[in-house]
């Protein structure tokens, strides 16, 4: 897409867990962008006898409720979830219940706002009282899924089936991102990778990263980017790598052409 003369190179900064930024990597070149990965952690399933019966528990309730892709596949390393299942499975967006297809689940529910406050939104989760919830993610986050799920009236079941490692910045790719073209954006899906990425980096590359475009997967995220110093916030229409990338993609044009 950058081929036109007035889009000039560009540079993605990919916070995704190591090893999970193909996606990305895929759609932003696509559009013609330098990428760059930066990852503050990496994902690590929980294999321990505790967090598969927690796991089996969880899968049980009437609600099931699945935080992002990686809960998902952490959860199919532990117990098969192919096939019908007792309750209402949910999905956070898109690509968690695609994850969950992928894994052989039946019937999933989805939100078209795929954030925690969209999944929250969903009809089977109006009236919880009385009711188990299981929850399938990982320790951290915000928590406003699982205190919404007790504020509701559920009983919840919590399988926490994966941990993020955190990881150092890599020297290596620090100074590649000195030498890469800009603008800079940023594509940000955690508030607490954007948080890790600020706190990591030399204090040389605190200015510039500041004057990168920050493309936020949400309202939420977007505020916490402009909390955190950065001008130039965009809002894409989902946390899916095409949608982050689209949105750069926009803002870096508006940038170039005004």
């Amino acid at each position: 897409m950058n081929r036109d003369a007035h889009v000039p190179d560009w540079t993605l900064i990919s916070l995704r867990p190591r090893g999970q930024h193909a996606l990305l990597r895929r759609a932003a070149q696509a559009a013609g962008a330098h990428v760059l990965a930066l990852s503050p952690w990496a994902l690590q399933v929980r294999q321990d006898a505790a967090t598969v019966a927690q796991l089996r528990r969880a899968l049980a309730a009437p609600r099931v409720l699945f935080s992002s892709p990686a809960a998902v596949h952490a959860a199919a390393r532990l117990q098969p979830l192919a096939g019908p299942h007792p309750g209402t499975w949910l999905a956070v967006g898109a690509g968690t219940a695609a994850a969950l297809r992928a894994h052989g689940a039946g019937e999933v529910l989805a939100p078209a706002r795929m954030d925690s406050e969209g999944l929250l939104a969903l009809p089977a989760l109006a009236d919880l009282h009385g009711l188990d919830a299981g929850l399938v993610t990982a320790p951290g986050g915000r928590g406003v899924i699982a205190t919404t799920l007790v504020e509701r009236g559920a009983r919840l079941i919590r399988a926490d089936v994966y941990r993020r490692v955190p990881l150092a910045l890599p020297p290596r790719a620090l100074q590649r991102l000195r030498r890469c073209p800009r603008p800079w954006v940023l594509a940000v899906s955690s508030g607490e990778a954007l948080e890790r990425l600020l706190a990591g980096v030399p204090a040389d590359l605190l200015a510039p990263l500041r004057q990168a475009v920050v493309v936020a997967a949400s309202a939420r995220l977007a505020e916490q980017a402009q909390a955190a110093g950065f001008a130039q916030v965009a809002l894409a229409e989902g946390p899916l790598p095409r949608q982050l990338v689209q949105a750069a993609h926009a803002a870096i044009i508006t940038s170039a052409t005004s």
